[in-house]
């Protein structure tokens, strides 16, 4: 009888201890959650703006990048970095990258700027000027209206930016593929529109090349804006276009005409990289552009 209730007590015992343990548990997991919950928070990586186009009739967004320490209330002003393809599931976040990592002090290649973002609503449209090549014509129909994106910038944009962020005059646009033909038709076009300009894998294919042949006051003696000039390309190939052109032979084509420049003003470096293609040369060449058109201290 003592040993069955003995037996019992023992039960109960264990019984109470893995209760309380199996309590305690539950209490530490619900702890650990709450803690996880009251200590996350969002990771933030710039604000959205937007912008109300008359230019283009629609609302644009912008994805802005404020560098470390920016306070609207300082003296300090930034030099603005505009990004083409700038939508936060296109350029903009790797890109940032890249612009952060190489102002960091340590490093101190880059200034420390602000990044807008530029999202995309339709490259075709806002990146092309009209073609002549019929069979493009039919393909791309909506093509053609970069005139007005470039009225955009300069009347709108720009402006926007100048008047509600703490910015310098110093301006640098990049842009690859359609992107690059863009700000290649504006440094031809409205060079004063940007200081430097980062172009890669330009589409200098669209309307059979023509853009190549465009006359430009950066070409003159008198023009005397200090600008510099990145292009940089991969192995390409061919364009799958109505009339295929090698994009390598158009950017090197490019890059020799603005060397023939009679402005002292105006620079231009060319960067051939054999181990990048269309797809993946963008971040490879903004990281060499910017040891290119900002050199430290050291190297100037």
């Amino acid at each position: 009888m003592l040993l069955q209730t003995f037996n019992e007590q023992i039960k109960i015992k264990i019984l109470q201890i893995f209760i309380l343990a199996f309590s305690n548990s539950l209490i530490f997991g619900q702890t650990y959650k709450s803690n996880q919950q009251d200590n996350s928070r969002l990771f933030v990586l710039g604000v959205v703006d937007e912008i109300q186009s008359k230019e283009l009739a629609e609302n644009r967004i912008l994805n802005i990048y404020l560098p470390e320490g920016y306070n609207k209330n300082d003296t300090i002003s930034y030099p603005v970095i505009y990004l083409l393809d700038g939508s936060a599931d296109e350029d903009f976040i790797h890109v940032v990258g890249l612009v952060q990592f190489n102002s960091f002090e340590w490093i101190n290649q880059v200034p420390k700027s602000i990044v807008v973002g530029i999202a995309t609503v339709d490259r075709r449209r806002d990146f092309t000027f009209p073609t002549t090549i019929e069979e493009d014509q039919k393909k791309y129909p909506a093509s053609g209206h970069s005139d007005k994106f470039i009225a955009f910038v300069e009347k709108e944009l720009q402006p926007f930016i100048e008047t509600k962020y703490k910015t310098n005059s110093f301006k640098t646009i990049i842009g690859q593929s359609i992107g690059g033909l863009l700000a290649t038709e504006i440094l031809l076009k409205k060079p004063h529109l940007f200081n430097k300009y980062i172009i890669v894998s330009p589409s200098l294919w669209w309307d059979n090349g023509s853009l190549l042949n465009q006359t430009s006051e950066i070409f003159q003696d008198s023009f005397n804006q200090e600008t510099v000039v990145y292009i940089g390309v991969g192995k390409e190939g061919l364009t799958p276009t109505a009339t295929p052109r090698v994009m390598e032979v158009d950017a090197n084509l490019l890059a020799d005409k603005i060397k023939d420049t009679k402005s002292k003003s105006l620079q231009v470096y060319f960067d051939y990289l054999p181990q990048e293609d269309h797809a993946t040369i963008l971040h490879q060449a903004v990281s060499n552009s910017f040891r290119l058109l900002y050199p430290t201290q050291q190297e100037k």
